[in-house]
Formats: structure tokens, sequence, C-alpha cells
């Protein structure tokens, strides 16, 4: 008996067998799920906190007067009274942010509590006409600031570097209070010293500009990082001994406040 034709049926009809199985086996093992990337959506109001450290600057142009008359006795030399105002900073921010394909538009206000403060010190040297200032009896200021608080209002606009990530320019208006002491020491005509502090807080508004980067880590997280320049304009203060002691002498300070800031911070947005 000729098998070949038997055995040739047997294959086939196994092979058929089996490829009828195969979709209902198929079906009775999962299949992976693919991972789809999260999407990154930027549009909407965040708030946050943010902490850094800023280099301050003031520009100090020192004045000794006679209050009786407002005559100029004196002036400070150019750049002597000028110092630092360096300090941590700590604050808060919100705003909004809108997304346009790779752009994203924005508008932010925050505030900042400062540690930054300067001193400096200004003499009034040797005999100076309708003046005091005396040879060896010199008067003498001595100046403290300190940039209590301050905050902006900017736009931003930023451009997508990654799907997570924006890096932006920024800028708008600041306004802050500096409050300054001076003490203002010197002697009356017949050699007898005295003094006097005099204490103000001016409140100043002025511009700023800057930039950042951002990154989205989850969905509703961002941390940035964001560099400021800072300029408050120029804020007088000044301080008068009393007239009674026969001494008329008084100081005024105009100054004008800079400061360069680097923070960091966490926004959640909602």
């Amino acid at each position: 008996m000729n098998r070949a034709p038997l055995k040739r049926i047997l294959t086939a009809t196994i092979a058929l067998v089996a490829m009828s199985a195969a979709p209902a086996f198929a079906a009775d093992v999962p299949m992976p799920v693919p991972i789809m990337a999260p999407v990154m959506n930027w549009t909407g109001f965040y708030v946050g906190v943010n902490g850094g450290y800023s280099w301050g600057r003031a520009s100090r142009d020192v004045t000794f007067f006679n209050p009786a008359t407002g005559s100029t006795l004196a002036k400070a030399g150019t750049g002597t009274t000028d110092s630092n105002l360096n300090g941590g900073l700590f604050g808060g921010q919100i705003g909004f942010n809108w997304q346009a394909a790779d752009w994203v538009y924005g508008l932010e206000t925050d505030a900042q509590w400062t540690g930054q403060r300067g001193s400096a010190s200004a003499t009034c040297p040797g005999i100076v006409t309708g003046g005091p200032c005396l040879p060896g009896l010199r008067t003498v200021a001595n100046l403290d600031q300190k940039l209590e608080w301050f905050g902006t209002l900017r736009g931003r606009i930023g451009s997508l570097a990654a799907p997570s990530v924006i890096v932006y320019a920024t800028g708008g208006a600041a306004y802050g209070t500096v409050k300054t002491d001076i003490a203002l020491a010197g002697f009356t005509s017949s050699g007898v010293p005295i003094g006097i502090t005099g204490s103000s807080s001016d409140t100043r508004a002025g511009w700023t500009v800057g930039a950042g980067a951002e990154w989205m880590f989850v969905s509703n997280w961002t941390a940035k990082v964001e560099y400021l320049y800072v300029d408050l304009g120029t804020i007088t203060s000044s301080a008068v001994l009393p007239t009674a002691t026969g001494l008329a002498m008084g100081a005024s300070v105009n100054s004008r406040i800079q400061d360069n800031l680097i923070r960091g911070g966490i926004n959640y947005k909602f």
C-alpha cells in the first residue's frame, strides 16, 4: 500500500487545524500596551514660592548743607559713599501662562522679603565758607541702608526647548521699600561734640528685565531658575543737627538702588 498520499493528507490536515487555532490562542495571550509620552500643557494659572541671593548696589551722592539757609557746605567725594546691598531673598509668585504651539506667553507678579543691606560714611572736611566744618573737627555722616522688600509685575515670553522645558525673557515694573538711617556727628563752634540720627523709609517704583528657564517635571509641577536686574531709581533722605546748639549742619543723601538677583522657584499649575 502506498502511504505517501495518506501522509500528505495527514500533514495538510494538521496544518489547517493549527492555522484555525492560532487566532484563538493569540486572543488568549495579553498584548503589551504601548506607553504614551505625557502631553505637556503650559496653559493655566499657577502659584509658587522662590528663594535666592541678590547682589545690590547703592550709588550715593552725599551733600552737607546749612539747614537755616539751604546752602551747600560740602559734598562727599564721588564714589566714596557707594556700597553693596547684598543679601538673601525669599518670596512667592502667582501668574498665568498661555501656550500657542511652541511659544508660551505669560504674566507674573511676585513679592520678595530681602536681607539686603549696606553701610558707608561721608565726611565734611576742612573749613567751608559759610559752614561749621573745622580742620581736625570733622562732621561725619554714617549711612546704613536696607532694601526691606520689593516686588515686580512682569510679562514673560518663552519658547519650548523641549515639551517639558521653556526658556524665556521677562520684563516689566518693579517697586520696593528702602530704609535709610543717617547718624550725623559734629562739633559746635566751641568744639563740643554733638550728634543726631535720622531714619526714613521710602517706597519707589522702577523697572526690571531678565531671563530664565522652567521645567515641568510632572503634569502640574514646575521648577525654575531666573535672573533679574532691578532698578528702583533714586531715593532721598536727610538728617539735621539741632540748631539750638549753634551748629547749623545737615546731611542729604541721594541713593540710586540697583539690584542683580538669581533665584530658584517651584510652581503648582492649576
